[in-house]
């Protein structure tokens, strides 16, 4: 598997960023890690390993990034700053990462992918910005920004919660189109530690939007962790590579 390193200064956020590439072609991933996550976590718990056959044979790349969430949604300080640390994070994304990603994959079909906050990450990601994200798989997350913000609500807040800012679309909106011509899987389990509440939340406003979203809800034995989710992205992974 072809490995690269990258480390930058990203001046969105003012600071040097990492990120990892894994393979020499095909479709790319932003891997969004879990909460608190390095970029290595993609190697480390071993997710490569999962992703190791369709990377090997050039259908997948991988380009694994880190959060900034020790300053945002785990954080104890200030609301209002953290969360527009947060939209900074978000802006060097789609502003420096994306452009990134494009230039080293040579393609557009960027599929956001995360478990547990990232896959969060990854959801606000796709459903906010369709023209630069043509997919998603999200495994376990939570959509409210609650979890992150706790009672405090302005309209950065809103804009990352994405249970809120969905049902707000309103009917006919253009990014309905967008989502639909896109690839899109939510799932969660129901078993320890897993909180399914708005991944259901979502499967409603999904309903009522018509967004063809799929969102799948795995057992009561189904935990939130990492064996899990290799099981999970070895299912959905090869539809999301369907013509």
């Amino acid at each position: 598997m072809e490995k690269r390193y990258f480390r930058e200064y990203s001046a969105v956020l003012g600071r040097d960023m990492e990120c990892k590439v894994y393979g020499h072609a095909g479709r790319p991933f932003l891997f969004v890690p879990c909460q608190d996550g390095r970029f290595f976590d993609f190697e480390d718990f071993h997710m490569a390993e999962v992703f190791a056959p369709w990377i090997d044979n050039g259908e997948v790349m991988v380009i694994a990034i880190d959060t900034l969430d020790q300053e945002t949604w785990s954080g104890h300080g200030d609301a209002y700053w953290r969360v527009r640390r947060h939209e900074q994070w978000m802006h060097y994304i789609v502003d420096e990462m994306v452009p990134f990603i494009r230039g080293i994959s040579g393609r557009n079909d960027i599929v956001a992918f995360g478990c547990s906050l990232g896959a969060t990450h990854a959801v606000n990601l796709y459903f906010r910005f369709p023209d630069h994200f043509t997919g998603l798989l999200a495994l376990s997350g939570i959509y409210n920004a609650d979890y992150g913000f706790g009672g405090y609500h302005d309209e950065v807040v809103y804009q990352n919660s994405p249970v809120h800012y969905l049902a707000g679309l309103s009917d006919g909106h253009p990014y309905i189109e967008k989502y639909n011509r896109g690839q899109s899987i939510i799932c969660v389990g129901q078993g320890d530690w897993e909180l399914p509440e708005t991944t259901r939340q979502l499967a409603d406003i999904f309903r009522a939007k018509g967004i063809n979203t799929w969102v799948d809800f795995w057992g009561y034995d189904v935990a939130h962790d990492w064996p899990w989710w290799y099981k999970q992205v070895a299912y959905f992974l090869p539809k999301l590579l369907e013509d």
